[in-house]
């Protein structure tokens, strides 16, 4: 991969390696149990390839003040289960202590340190540069009894703190096999998409979807843009259609703060770039618990807006068929409620059945993805719900902007670091 040094590049046995992940989980809240191991089982096969190396991990779990912020053992035990092998948790992060084990370590052992984000720096300096990243305690103390940083967290590559950036001016920084398949495959979606290129626009987070819009449409790589879920009813409203009080309200409290830059980009895109778009023609309404069909021209509507309707689908299915590459990111519906999975489900198994270069674009529709057991019928599954729409939108990636300037520094100095492969 052009621009970045990945495991192909490089020879790691018997060096020491430091392995940052991103397996940041949810958990039960009574007893901590994981209720998706998924981030956990995409880092084996990066784990299997340093499987000659001395391998340090290095993660988090939560943010201090939350009630899910636990140190690492757990994660130590589930991936030990995963591997098949011990898997040795130390409560340290760059003390006496995580020194000692990682000087300790023999080739095939793995160690897990604890919740980076219990040392103050990993939290107090996400507004500094890579620089001043790299010249952070955890950083000077770590790159000093390591041989390479190897780096899995893209689900944090959107962030910057020094144990996501600042390693690029010491070692060498690698991206293991998860990262590299995300960058790769979010290049296509971005970049160099096989047309007609669809993208499936939907979930809650309408601020971070227009955004991705606008991007795909300054680029002029995509063909359609079929937007559902409140995305969906956002865009109706701004094309003019009254969508119901109680379905404003939820975007207005949805948004916040940023609910006025929202909507005049909304209103910006439909108004200049409208034959993009593909607009819900029928919806589905909850009345006392029941799924109650409507068409757009019945609206407005006193109930909430919970999914889209067949018409609707209909209209999307043959972009689909027809379709070179999909990219699709949120929900269409309010899918977790009895009766409202349809349209989500509806478009998972187009997504399913299609040809295309299919892109599924992380948080809920990942999870969902995963869930029903279909990861190995679309292309890419991604595991970043932030990172991949910073991606997909044109946003700063601070990993990965690390990740090149360590490649710019590093990779014509392999072979005299005996790291050449």
């Amino acid at each position: 991969m052009s621009g970045v040094l990945t495991l192909d590049d490089v020879r790691l046995g018997g060096k020491v390696v430091l392995y940052r992940v991103d397996v940041n989980s949810p958990l039960e809240p009574s007893s901590g149990a994981f209720l998706d191991d998924s981030r956990l089982r995409a880092i084996i096969p990066t784990l299997r390839t340093l499987q000659n190396s001395k391998v340090v991990m290095l993660g988090h779990q939560s943010r201090p003040g939350k009630i899910d912020f636990t140190n690492m053992e757990q994660h130590a035990d589930r991936i030990s289960r995963l591997m098949g092998k011990k898997v040795n948790f130390v409560p340290d992060i760059c003390g006496e202590e995580a020194i000692q084990a990682i000087n300790d370590l023999k080739v095939g052992e793995i160690l897990f340190l604890d919740n980076i984000r219990m040392h103050d720096e990993e939290n107090s300096m996400k507004k500094s540069s890579l620089e001043q990243t790299s010249q952070s305690e955890i950083v000077r103390k770590l790159s000093s009894v390591i041989d390479v940083y190897v780096t899995d967290a893209f689900a944090a590559s959107h962030r910057n703190s020094p144990s996501l950036t600042g390693f690029f001016d010491s070692v060498p920084c690698i991206a293991g096999h998860l990262m590299s398949k995300e960058i790769h495959n979010l290049q296509i979606a971005v970049n160099d998409p096989p047309r007609p290129y669809i993208a499936i626009l939907g979930g809650t987070k309408c601020d971070d979807s227009l955004r991705v819009a606008k991007n795909l449409i300054d680029k002029e790589i995509i063909d359609t843009i079929p937007v559902v879920g409140v995305v969906g009813n956002m865009m109706l409203w701004a094309s003019g259609i009254d969508i119901g009080e109680v379905n404003k309200s939820f975007i207005r409290n949805a948004l916040q703060d940023d609910f006025e830059d929202t909507w005049k980009m909304a209103k910006f895109l439909y108004d200049n770039h409208k034959e993009f778009f593909l607009l819900p023609s029928d919806i589905a309404v909850e009345v006392e618990g029941n799924r109650v069909a409507m068409n757009i021209s019945e609206l407005p509507t006193k109930y909430p807006i919970y999914d889209i309707g067949i018409s609707t689908l209909q209209e999307i299915r043959p972009l689909m068929i027809n379709a070179g590459c999909i990219l699709w990111n949120g929900p269409a519906s309010y899918f977790e409620l009895p009766g409202f999975a349809f349209g989500t489900i509806e478009i998972l198994n187009m997504c399913t059945e299609s040809s295309a270069v299919t892109i599924v674009g992380g948080g809920h529709t990942s999870s969902l993805v995963s869930n029903r057991g279909v990861v190995n019928l679309v292309t890419h599954n991604s595991t970043g719900g932030g990172a991949c729409l910073t991606k997909l939108s044109g946003g700063s990636m601070p990993v990965i902007e690390s990740l090149t300037k360590s490649n710019d520094k590093f990779r014509s100095l392999l072979p005299s670091l005996e790291l050449d492969s």
